[in-house]
């Protein structure tokens, strides 16, 4: 890839809307997220019009950190709906090994085939049905060890997975990337992940799916570093960290995007 700062202009241009369905604790930070970086963010979950919703978004993310009954019905709806109508959607497996409950369900949204998957090591190691050691939403397991489980869940579901951690690993099962930007302060504020899935949903819409995630994470990332320089805690970082996706520019995600293609 080499002008990844092309995917973010294409992105900003469309203004994309993308539903996201997703938990509590990231609701806020995620819409400021999106909106900072040019996406239009919706957070519509109730299931009497979840799937009606679907139909006017240009993309779908689903989190199933916060789970309950009603949210995976309307999860499971939306799902449905974005995969009939050829709509991009990014699931998100939050803690997907942790409980029977969440493995249930993350069985059943995988079976709609999502356009990407992104979680952490261990939770693309469990959704595969690889042996892990998450703990909670946190990986247990590093990066390296889940590049085969993230080949056979993309070989599978005829998507994209990006693992993410200290170095991101994405694959569409023929197709692989490594991605080397980001900053030990991100996971020091919580939902930074989970606002991360709506930023590669919305880079999805209208671009090649593989491609566009990988210019995605570069772009999340290399903002977490440009945000890092001037502060002193997560405090400081959180607020510099929407400026930073902000103003960047495509020449300058071009530039600092350190993208290794094997």
């Amino acid at each position: 890839m080499d002008h990844p700062g092309l995917y973010l202009d294409r992105m900003r241009q469309a203004a994309p809307l993308v539903q996201n369905i997703t938990n509590y604790v990231a609701m806020n930070i995620m819409a400021n997220v999106m909106l900072a970086g040019g996406a239009s963010p919706a957070m519509v979950h109730a299931r009497e019009e979840a799937a009606e919703f679907t139909a006017l978004a240009q993309a779908l993310t689903i989190n199933i950190g916060t789970i309950s009954p009603a949210w995976a019905d309307a999860m499971l709806d939306s799902a449905a709906a974005a995969h009939t109508q050829g709509t991009p959607w990014v699931l998100d497996p939050v803690a997907v090994g942790a409980t029977g409950y969440r493995r249930d369900i993350g069985a059943q949204l995988l079976a709609r085939n999502p356009t990407v998957i992104r979680g952490n090591a261990s939770e693309v190691m469990a959704l595969a049905g690889a042996e892990a050691s998450g703990k909670g939403a946190d990986a247990a397991d590093a990066v390296a060890h889940a590049h085969q489980a993230a080949r056979d869940l993309a070989q599978r579901t005829g998507g994209v997975v990006a693992v993410t951690g200290p170095v991101d690993f994405v694959t569409d099962g023929k197709r692989s990337a490594e991605v080397a930007n980001g900053h030990v302060l991100m996971p020091r504020v919580t939902a930074l992940g989970c606002s991360l899935t709506g930023i590669v949903g919305a880079f999805t819409v209208g671009q090649d799916p593989f491609e566009a995630t990988v210019a995605a994470l570069a772009y999340y990332g290399l903002a977490g570093e440009r945000a890092a320089e001037g502060a002193r805690g997560p405090g400081a970082f959180q607020g510099a960290f929407l400026d930073a996706l902000y103003t960047m520019e495509a020449a300058d995600l071009s530039r600092g995007a350190r993208i290794t293609l094997p």
